[in-house]
Parts: C-alpha cells; structure tokens; sequence
C-alpha cells in the first residue's frame, strides 16, 4: 500500500502551470511532495505528473520545469474553454443516468465534433502534448515510479487508469487524459478512443484509497455533482490525512476566466510559487516529510 498520495487535478494550460509553481515553492520551503508512492494525474496533472516523476531520467528539476512556464508559450495551440463549451456539454451530464452513461454521452459528442485522425494523418495536439513531455533525449516513457493517469473511453464512458504495466505509449496516455471534449479531439491509445480523464472528476482523487497521507493539487476543485467533487471523493480516501490546495482569490486573478489561454500561463506559474509560501506548512503537517 502506498503511504503517501499526491493527487495532481485538471486545469488547462495555467493548471499545469500553477501546479509547478506550487510544487516548486512546497519543495524550496522543504516539502517536497513529488517523493509520494503515488502519483495520480489527471489532464493537466497528468503532464504534470508524467514531469515530476521522471526527473531523474529526463535531467529536468522542479526548478527547470517551472523556469519552462515562464518561457513564451510558442508549442501551445490557444483554445477557449469557456461557458458556452460547458453549456454544450451540460445535458449530457444532467439527464438521467449513471455515472458511466453521462460520460458517454460527453463522449460522443466529442467524437462528432472531433473525428478521429485516419491512418497517417496529422495529430497536432499529441504533437503538443509530445513537445511538453520531450527532452533532449527523446520522448519519455514511463517512470519507474507508481503514476496513474486517467482518461475515460469513449465507447463505455468507463474510467481508464493508464500505467506503466498498461503498456500505453506515455504519451499518448497523456495526450488522452487532456483531450477536453469539444476543445481537442479524441485520442486513440491501444486500439481506443478517449477523452479528459476530467470528464470523471477533475482530480479522480478517490484513486489514492489505501494511501496514509494525501495531498490534492485541484485547479478546479468544483463538479457537477457532489459525488464527484474532490471533497466528496477524499471522505472515502482518507478524511484525517488529507489537503487539497486549490488557487487562492490572487491565483485565480492571475491565472483568468481561460485555463486554455498559453499567454496566462507565466502568470499562473508565479501564482502557483507565490501561493506555496502560504500553504507549506498546512501541507507539511499532513505530509510528514
């Protein structure tokens, strides 16, 4: 069993870098939280997850992947994720039925408004998803660390874990975990079409069930329902040994009403640094390191 969890949540462009942000600021006050057991990433805390837990194979420290959000967005391609994309989306997630059902539906207007790539076909966004896990060396792969990240199939609507023992390219697990329906197209990985692991829950935090401590990094700790909301998912993980840090009023200013606008994403970052001078200590006492 895992004893310590860090849970990374969605949040576009500037989610990805806040939590750096706020990673690197936990770690230069001393809490260090990329050291968990367990890692779990989902969209941009899937990137985020894939860059913290392959460190010592990419050369990249928390410093150097911060200093990268501060860099001109030039990979980013600019979307809008904005009300009119969530009201589209909201029948599918209201009319009756399961959990499972609402995510299919979600997903299949994803697939109408985004059809897949055919054979040889150009994938611009795993191509971005690609330029922001690449090094010098190469693509990455999987780190020899327990890291999750979710996406949700488009033929079930079921959660999907990719792992290191899934055998999924890890970029393209990644590439799936972001691919906000109605914004980025469907990604296939093994032969199946996903979309966000969001879909589910912005942070999948019930995912760290069995961990001794956990740590959430949500970007967007809201739902539409209350089952799937972060506070709701952590009362069955673990209630007493639990933080979630989300962007404070400064933060959300900094980072904008567009998660998917590039040209926030230097002002989250120093958002995200600033706002771990805050938080360290309500971190370090759950965290114990």
């Amino acid at each position: 069993m895992p004893r310590t969890a860090l849970v990374l949540g969605g949040g576009g462009v500037t989610g990805i870098a806040w939590e750096l942000g706020l990673l690197h600021g936990l770690a230069e006050a001393g809490v260090d939280l990329t050291t968990a057991d367990l890692v779990v990433g989902t969209s941009a805390g899937s990137v985020v997850g894939a860059q913290v837990t392959t460190q010592a194979t990419s050369g990249r420290t928390l410093a150097d992947l911060y200093a990268g959000q501060l860099r001109p967005a030039t990979g980013e391609l600019a979307a809008d994720l904005g009300l009119g994309t969530l009201l589209r989306m909201a029948p599918a997630m209201l009319l009756p039925g399961s959990g499972r059902t609402k995510r299919r539906r979600v997903a299949a207007m994803a697939v109408r408004a985004h059809p897949p790539a055919g054979p040889g076909e150009a994938e611009p966004r795993v191509e971005v998803i690609r330029g922001r896990l690449r090094t010098a060396d190469g693509d990455l792969d999987w780190p020899d660390r327990d890291l999750v990240v979710t996406a949700v199939a488009t033929d079930t609507g079921e959660l999907v874990r990719f792992t290191r023992e899934s055998g999924a390219d890890l970029t393209r697990a990644v590439a799936a975990s972001c691919a906000v329906p109605l914004v980025w197209p469907p990604v296939e990985v093994q032969g199946r079409l996903h979309v966000d692991g969001g879909v589910r829950s912005t942070a999948n935090a019930d995912l760290a069930a069995g961990a001794d401590r956990v740590v959430v990094l949500a970007p967007i700790p809201r739902a539409l329902s209350r089952a799937t909301s972060v506070a709701a998912q952590l009362e069955h993980v673990a209630p007493e040994r639990s933080v979630v840090v989300s962007p404070d009023e400064a933060a959300r200013a900094d980072i904008g009403r567009n998660v998917l606008d590039p040209a926030k994403r230097a002002d989250a970052a120093r958002a995200g640094l600033r706002q771990a001078a805050a938080e360290a200590a309500r971190v370090a006492e759950v965290w114990g390191r």
